[in-house]
Parts: structure tokens; sequence; C-alpha cells
């Protein structure tokens, strides 16, 4: 393996916990085709170690009953599974046109004036991993960023710094749009359907 797939110091199992969460998944598919559990066990594993080490892709094939490279290769074409040890709050932000045109730029600037790194670094205290998206599919809720699991949408730079800043303090910031709008409303508020119609006509 090279730098980019390293080979962990460490055996990886998984806990008794989610080995049961594992089994329960593997039970979704036919004898034979356990194969398909593949990325469901991916994420558990990673959400377990933080990141993807070889021992734990090779755990998931152990598990399923397939050669490794089965498992590596499905760990190496999908981006959202992390080959390297990354930070306790995984930053990512959309830069894709939507996000760009309404100010993902501003929002990348704002990350590194607070965090103090690029996009792709992690900060020295392990803290935060800062990276950019092609597409977190909100489109209508531009610029967005994914924390962790959670979307922050209609995002500013003071709400992003904000964000930043009490995820530092150990809080949990409020995810979802930044400034209260719901789902794919109008960022100005409604401009039609303002009104209950009246049964039965005008």
């Amino acid at each position: 393996m090279n730098e980019q797939f390293p080979a962990s110091s460490n055996e990886f199992v998984f806990t008794a916990e989610n080995l049961q969460r594992a089994e329960e998944v593997m039970k979704h598919y036919p004898p034979g085709r356990q194969a398909g559990a593949t990325m469901p066990l991916l994420d558990l594993a990673q959400r377990q170690a933080g990141w993807l080490p070889r021992a734990a892709m090779d755990c998931v094939a152990s598990l399923l009953k397939i050669p490794p490279i089965r498992v590596y290769e499905v760990a190496t074409f999908y981006t959202m599974y992390r080959l390297q040890p990354i930070g306790q709050y995984h930053v990512q932000i959309c830069t894709n046109i939507s996000c760009w045109l309404r100010g993902s730029s501003d929002i990348v600037q704002a990350c590194r004036d607070v965090l103090g790194v690029n996009l792709g670094e992690t900060t020295p205290d392990n803290q935060f991993t800062l990276d950019e998206i092609e597409c977190a599919g909100a489109c209508v809720n531009a610029p967005v960023v994914q924390i962790g699991d959670d979307y922050f949408e209609d995002l500013d730079c003071d709400s992003m710094k904000r964000i930043l800043e009490t995820f530092k303090r150990g809080e949990r910031p409020q995810a979802g749009s930044q400034i209260g709008r719901q789902c794919s409303c109008p960022a100005g508020g409604l401009t039609t359907l303002k009104s209950v119609p009246v049964k039965g006509g005008a």
C-alpha cells in the first residue's frame, strides 16, 4: 500500500455493539450476497475508528467472507470514506456552482481565518479537518457546509465563524438553515401562496 492508503499499526475489531449492528445489516442480503453490505459496514467501521485504516477494511472483508481487494476497491472509489486520519470535526465545504455563486469562497476564507488551516489540512490539535466537496445536494440552501452528519445551510462569513467557535467550545450548534427558513422557502419570504384558499373557489 502507498502513503495514500496506509496500513494501520493497530488491529481493528468491531465493538460488541457494532458487531451486532453489522450482523443485522448482513441479514438484509440473501445467502451468498453479503458483499452487498460492504458500504454500510465500511461506514460503521469508519464511525468507530474515525477513519478507515487497512485493518478495518480487512475486518469488513473477513466478516463478509470476500477478498480484501473487493473492500479496498469500494473504499478507494467513494470519497466519503477517509483513508487518512481526520480531525474530530470534518468540515466539508461545498464549492460547486450553486454554493460558489452564493458565496462559498467567502465561507472557505472564514474557515481558514478561524481554523488557521487550508483545504485538505487538519488543525494541530486534531480537532478540525477542512475539505471541499463537489456537491452536497442542497443547492437551494446554498452555501452549504457539512460537518459530520449535519448540514449547515444559508451561511455567511459571520454564521460560519460562529458555528466553528461553538464547536471549539465543545458545544453543538444548531444545524440547518442559519437564517431560519424552512426547507426551500424563498430566502426573502413567501412571494406566492400567502393565503389559505377559500373552499369552493374564488
